[in-house]
């Protein structure tokens, strides 16, 4: 029979008993450690890691009441929160026992024990302790990945009066629990404002939870946000968590609201009002606590108008509400978000380090970014990868003057919103010959985003 591949630690003051637990464990056991005195339990625990302790309730100083035992019990999980403890009675007290594992013992074992107990004991809280430090490493990995992925968008970079008005309502609002609506064209970094204010919440500790309702079908809506239980539907083999679930106690972001259909747009209120989802497949009503933030590039106000977004949906969403400037409205921004570009790619394709000169940095400031800070990072990384020189040339950004006048005719028209995007959704279609992975590039959209906005103007 193999040995478990486990370290115990026996702590009792009684040698016979120590002797006879060594002499059998070591039949199963790999390492098996033991110590008469508790007093050494801190040393030995700062220089050793173990799988398992089992603990003697009662030394001979405090014969019978338990106390002792809860005492280094207490001082073990000071030290090693996720230790797994066996506390050994020698009394067959049950309520001394119960009081143990409220207060932090995984199990307990009378003795005299039978061998064949004391393994089943064993193996159960090795099993026990095994998950716990799974679940641990999860959530170390977790941590990790939020901050890599809150690296990414941890720049908030501008001093312009326009971003530092932003800023400014940022940090009012951060602080509250209070609905967030952020309105701005394509690429002009909502997703980084609400990072931000859910990094300046009281929520920073818990999970940011990203949602782009422009990519998510009708059919799959309620399944993705809600969830589902096993059989729900044919697919559904295990119960999942939806977004909502999985962001509890933090914060979800939900990306281009304005996409919403009318009866997805009743099933987000319902849930909204009721601060409770209900997965699909079942009637249990799970309640949620999230910090709501929502984006869009869409004219909701006129939509409203128009009967295409519900008034009470509006109002559900924007306590407050923070309009993000296009690039073209900051251009004081353009030289320091370009720097900051070229000094992220040319690390990461480890070039020596390139600068702007002032006519390129003119010609920046003068183009009309249609994908605002999104099309300026790309724009910046293909020309890091391209320029032959030290310094950034105008030729080395690929910008079309003619590009530019026709944007800034577009801009000057009296053209609602929709009839804008439209123009410009075709033109850059246009200008990439149908290839819509690069069109949606530059427009700062997914390729699902594009082709839904596509067939809405019949493009």
């Amino acid at each position: 029979m193999d040995k478990m591949n486990a370290k115990i630690l026996i702590v009792d003051d009684d040698q016979d008993v120590l002797l006879a637990a060594r002499l059998f464990l070591r039949q199963h056991v790999e390492i098996v450690h033991t110590e008469r005195n508790p007093d050494n339990i801190p040393d030995l625990l700062r220089n050793e890691t173990y799988d398992l302790i089992l603990l003697d309730m009662n030394f001979s100083r405090d014969a019978t009441s338990g106390q002792e035992g809860f005492h280094w019990m207490n001082k073990i999980l000071e030290i090693d929160p996720a230790a797994a403890v066996i506390l050994i009675t020698g009394y067959g007290d049950i309520e001394l026992a119960v009081q143990g594992i409220k207060e932090g013992a995984t199990n307990f074992l009378l003795k005299p024990w039978e061998n064949k107990k004391l393994m089943a004991t064993i193996s159960a809280t090795l099993e026990v302790r095994k998950s716990r430090v799974e679940l641990e490493n999860l959530r170390g990995k977790q941590k990790v990945l939020i901050a890599d992925q809150d690296s990414a968008y941890s720049h908030i970079i501008g001093k312009s009066p326009a971003m530092m008005k932003v800023l400014n309502t940022v940090e009012k609002v951060a602080k509250t629990d209070a609905n967030i609506l952020i309105l701005g064209e394509n690429g002009t970094g909502k997703e980084v404002i609400a990072r931000a204010i859910h990094r300046a919440s009281k929520r920073d500790g818990e999970v940011f939870i990203s949602v782009d309702l422009g990519a998510i079908t009708e059919s799959l809506f309620e399944s993705e946000l809600f969830g589902y239980k096993k059989g729900a539907f044919t697919d559904a083999k295990e119960d999942r968590a939806g977004r909502f679930e999985a962001a509890n106690k933090g914060t979800i972001f939900l990306d281009e609201i304005g996409n919403l259909t009318h009866s997805l747009q009743s099933k987000l209120l319902s849930v909204l009002q009721n601060r409770k989802v209900v997965r699909l497949g079942s009637n249990k009503e799970i309640p949620i606590d999230v910090r709501l933030v929502c984006a869009t590039n869409m004219p909701l106000y006129q939509m409203v108008n128009e009967g295409k977004f519900r008034q009470d949906l509006l109002y559900r969403i924007n306590t407050v509400e923070i309009k993000l400037p296009a690039l073209r409205e900051r251009t004081e921004d353009i030289e320091v978000l370009a720097e900051h570009f070229i000094e992220q790619y040319c690390k990461k394709y480890k070039m020596t380090k390139k600068r702007l000169n002032a006519s390129t940095l003119k010609r920046l400031q003068m183009h009309h970014w249609p994908g605002n800070i999104r099309e300026l990072q790309h724009s910046v990384e293909r020309a890091v990868i391209m320029s032959e020189g030290s310094f950034l040339e105008p030729h080395d950004f690929f910008l079309s003057e003619n590009d530019d006048s026709k944007s800034a005719d577009i801009v000057t028209s009296n053209m609602n919103l929709e009839e804008t995007e439209k123009m410009l959704i075709r033109k850059v279609v246009d200008k990439y010959g149908g290839n819509i992975s690069r069109a949606a590039k530059e427009l700062g959209l997914t390729r699902a985003s594009l082709y839904r906005r596509m067939e809405k103007y019949g493009i």
